[in-house]
């Protein structure tokens, strides 16, 4: 069987990585096309991954949505060429694509509708056109008959024990001693166009957490986006495919990202959230990860955001904290790369005994 995959951000060449190997075991055919956006191409170049481009995502929330036609136009004459018997993504190419090219579409999701209007319309977009859409069991929409929820989260797909081992390496990357405390800082871009009303951190506020964690541990910023010209020299600077490894051995991550803070945290690393999808409408992974496991705080106000930070790295023993309730969550979730293959192996059988049986999914354990 030929499987279409489309890839539009760094998150979900990572998300897929392990799925397109385990299913290449089996004998079959993955065909990626990817947009460039971000990291997205330099990741794919470095995992050795092949791909066909379809796009670039252009500058601006407006020009997105604009350019969003000629995308599926390309994308759908892209995956014609492939042949594909099936085609999985995160929502509108992929989705389209299947419904013209009459072969069903795969969707997971981890982004809620409700957050605000933006999303809610790309849903509404694409729902009629997908034939499977997959979300954590944390997600608190309901999204039809189409939806079926698993007890997992994306970033477990690639930082499972199972397909992760950090890489001491990384303090050779980053030119310091095992020994000494280090802080990752993210930064996003916020140009996507649901990050449309969406704010994190001003440049001085950037400026005075820096300052102020720099007084306990060596900061590196990572940003989707140019810094002022006086934090250049906090910027990461390792291979794109070693994020992880430096997540995993950091003292801390401060961050106005989303995908980073389930990353962080899931790896044992505290994490500090700072963004305005903070609030009544947060999405049900962040209210898992801070109420039920306690490995993350959410803020929507910077101030308070900094000045937790300031606290928290201060806390000598904190890693073997957050070590112990990282190895609760791990128990109690499932492996979702090896549910996902055998939910695309089995389709559409997979999808009624999901619907009939959602405990199926505790093979996956």
């Amino acid at each position: 069987m030929n499987i279409g995959i489309v890839i539009n951000t760094p998150a979900q060449v990572h998300f897929f990585k392990n799925i397109m190997k385990e299913l290449e075991k089996k004998g079959y055919t993955i065909d990626i096309l990817a947009r460039d956006y971000g990291e997205t191409i330099p990741l794919l170049n470095e995992l050795g991954l092949k791909y066909l481009l379809y796009g670039k995502s252009p500058e601006g929330k407006i020009a997105k949505i604009i350019e969003l036609p000629m995308d599926i136009l390309r994308a759908r004459n892209l995956l014609k060429s492939y042949r594909p018997q099936m085609i999985l993504g995160f929502g509108g190419q992929e989705s389209y694509s299947g419904f013209i090219l009459r072969c069903p579409s795969i969707v997971f999701q981890d982004s809620e509708p409700h957050i605000n209007l933006a999303y809610l319309i790309q849903y509404k977009m694409f729902m009629p056109f997908v034939d499977s859409i997959v979300t954590t069991k944390s997600y608190t929409d309901d999204l039809g008959k189409k939806h079926i929820k698993v007890n997992s989260y994306k970033e477990l797909s690639y930082l499972h024990p199972r397909y992760f081992t950090p890489d001491e390496n990384i303090f050779n990357l980053l030119n310091i001693d095992k020994k000494e405390k280090y802080v990752i800082v993210r930064f996003n871009g916020f140009d996507a166009v649901h990050d449309a009303g969406v704010a994190g951190y001003t440049i001085e506020q950037k400026r005075r957490l820096i300052s102020g964690l720099e007084k306990y541990a060596r900061v590196f910023i990572s940003s989707e986006k140019k810094v002022p010209q006086d934090l250049e020299k906090y910027l990461l600077n390792i291979p794109k495919h070693k994020i992880h490894d430096c997540l995993y051995f950091a003292n801390m991550c401060v961050t106005d990202t989303q995908t980073m803070t389930t990353e962080a945290g899931i790896l044992g690393t505290p994490v500090i959230r700072c963004n305005s999808f903070v609030g009544k409408k947060d999405m049900g992974n962040f209210i898992e990860l801070e109420q039920k496991y306690k490995l993350i705080f959410s803020f929507r106000n910077p101030d308070e955001a900094i000045q937790k930070a300031l606290t928290l790295i201060q806390n000598q023993d904190i890693k073997k904290e957050w070590s112990k309730k990282k190895e609760k969550l791990l128990s109690e979730k499932i492996d979702i790369t090896s549910f996902l293959v055998w939910y695309v192996e089995k389709y559409p059988e997979s999808y009624k005994e999901m619907k009939n049986n959602p405990e199926t999914q505790n093979r996956f354990n």
